[in-house]
């Protein structure tokens, strides 16, 4: 089911769910968690050696949609603009939280890690470290358009709903910003070469 079909049944399902309805709650949470999760993972790439940073600020996100459903409601926009405003929150303050202060570990583990091995963490890393400083090259809507419509997968409305801009500026902008990404991503390999 793509994004846009989804976006369909969730405005009376939020209202339902606003309203106390623990079904309707159960399946909204369903739907719109993925979305959640893919946009974290986005925006916060693999912290801390994995994807654990980033699926605990969705898992605070899908809280605090939770906790908010309550005094949802429905003004028009899709309700995963509602719950995009909250990631895109939980995410700025993960992102300070991150800057400020680093976990060091001081427990060895009892097993063997079987996860992927240091070079293909190293590989994987640089891959999105690479990722994301082509993306900060990028004005912030253009990012925001990049991230939302191909990382999370939004429809052109869903983003336009979200940023408050039409679904043509979208597109258009996520067409400037793909040509340039490529024109960046060229002239650095360029510079490796």
């Amino acid at each position: 089911m793509s994004t846009a079909d989804e976006e369909i049944d969730l405005g009376p399902l939020a209202c339902r769910a606003a309203e106390g309805d623990a079904a309707a709650t159960e399946a909204l949470l369903a739907r719109v968690r993925p979305l959640i999760v893919r946009y974290c993972r986005a925006r916060l790439g693999g912290r801390d050696g994995g994807r654990g940073s980033a699926d605990d600020v969705a898992q605070e996100v899908c809280l605090a949609v939770l906790t908010a459903l309550p005094r949802y409601v429905d003004r028009g926009r899709p309700f995963v603009a509602f719950a995009y405003g909250i990631a895109a929150h939980k995410v700025v303050d993960a992102q300070r939280l991150h800057a400020v202060r680093s976990d060091p570990s001081g427990e060895l583990p009892d097993t063997a890690d079987l996860a992927d091995g240091p070079e293909q963490i190293a590989v994987s890393a640089e891959r999105t470290h690479g990722l994301h400083r082509l993306l900060a090259m990028l004005p912030d809507m253009q990012r925001e358009v990049v991230i939302l419509r191909i990382a999370v997968g939004m429809s052109a409305r869903e983003v336009a709903d979200s940023l408050g801009m039409s679904a043509g500026a979208v597109r258009v902008a996520q067409h400037r910003a793909l040509s340039r990404l490529r024109m960046l991503a060229a002239a650095e390999a360029e510079l490796v070469s």
